[in-house]
């Protein structure tokens, strides 16, 4: 009887083993969701599998033998292939397709020069300051009022989170 089993590729291979096995007419999904992420230090919307190096298989081992799934190109092995190949429930198959339908990438803005952020990690954590200027190697430099004095800090960025208008500490 044909089940959904987890097939773990090889790394940055998920489409190509896809592609392999739709030639082999084994069904197959491979979810995937748009996120931001820092390319060359400007944020662009990028596509990637939700969970990568795994792809999802449709298929019956009785008639389609687990070595032949094995043996395509970008394929790695199946998840949890020893004695018996534990399938995936349906409905967690359905329930993950609506979720990754139904997902809306969310656009981080980057900080600005006056941007008031909090940290959320690190010496300072829970505390405010302002946003100043950033530097390529991933820090960049705030100002932080320390004994009724401004001071200019150089600070990890992803020590730092922007407020919003409705969440700021005063």
């Amino acid at each position: 009887m044909k089940s959904w089993y987890l097939l773990y590729c090889k790394p940055r291979h998920e489409v190509r083993a896809q592609q392999n096995l739709a030639l082999q007419d084994v069904e197959s999904y491979l979810p995937m969701i748009t996120q931001q992420k820092m390319v060359r230090n400007k944020p662009q919307m990028v596509t990637a599998p939700l969970f990568p190096s795994y792809l999802f298989i449709y298929f019956d081992p009785l008639i389609t033998s687990f070595s032949k799934i094995h043996n395509t190109r970008g394929a790695n092995r199946i998840v949890g292939c020893r004695e018996d190949m534990t399938p995936i429930d349906e409905r967690i198959i359905s329930a993950l397709k609506t979720r990754v339908q139904g997902y809306v990438p969310q656009e981080i803005k980057p900080l600005g020069k006056g941007d008031k952020v909090k940290f959320v990690d690190g010496p300072f954590k829970d505390l405010e300051a302002i946003f100043d200027q950033s530097n390529p190697d991933k820090r960049c430099h705030v100002l932080f009022n320390i004994m009724g004095q401004q001071k200019r800090i150089l600070v990890e960025l992803t020590n730092l989170q922007a407020l919003s208008k409705d969440n700021e500490i005063t």
